[in-house]
């Protein structure tokens, strides 16, 4: 279990830093395009590579919230379900999601086969199989980060563990303590 916690920690260092410099890159762009426009001119490949990055961040974010196991779901209606039926429950859910991006990244690795010629329109030394290699590794990724997560997971479904409550508790004890500390 701890190397599971040590590759978990680290997976998400990483996508936490790989998030951020995306984040960093983004803003830098529409930044710079922002003000290549104001002084009359425009940055060509702009729109393309803006267009690129957002769908880049969105993909790995996605990756980083389910290793966080922060994306949205009915945690509720499973926690309060009988104990086999939550099981079931828990167990279909987690097939569903990790099938789906089995075929993302299956279909999403074949389609390297179809782009395999063409390239950026604004900037042609780019390969669109680079551009698109966020579709099979962000799916891929995610299925990791269901595996990761997947034993504390279990662990709260068999308790009966609401996780949407539980941050809701934590945020609420957070938010006691800050303001204990504002009044000191």
């Amino acid at each position: 279990m701890v190397l599971i916690d040590r590759i978990r920690y680290l997976l998400e260092k990483l996508l936490e830093v790989f998030t951020i410099f995306l984040l960093l890159a983004l803003t830098s762009i529409v930044l710079a395009a922002v003000a290549f426009r104001t002084f009359g001119s425009s940055i060509a490949w702009y729109d393309e590579v803006a267009s690129i990055g957002l769908a880049w961040l969105t993909f790995y974010g996605a990756n980083l919230a389910a290793l966080k196991r922060a994306h949205m779901g009915f945690p509720g209606i499973v926690s309060s379900a009988p104990p086999a039926l939550r099981m079931a429950l828990f167990v279909l859910s987690e097939a569903i999601v990790i099938g789906f991006f089995a075929v993302i990244a299956y279909y999403g690795y074949h389609v390297f086969e179809i782009l395999a010629w063409d390239r950026l329109v604004s900037l042609p030394s780019i390969s669109l199989t680079v551009t698109q290699s966020a579709i099979p590794i962000s799916a891929a990724l995610f299925i990791v980060c269901e595996c990761l997560t997947l034993p504390e997971a279990w662990k709260k479904m068999r308790a009966g563990v609401d996780s949407e409550h539980e941050a809701i508790e934590e945020a609420i004890r957070l938010a006691e303590e800050d303001l204990k500390e504002n009044r000191s």
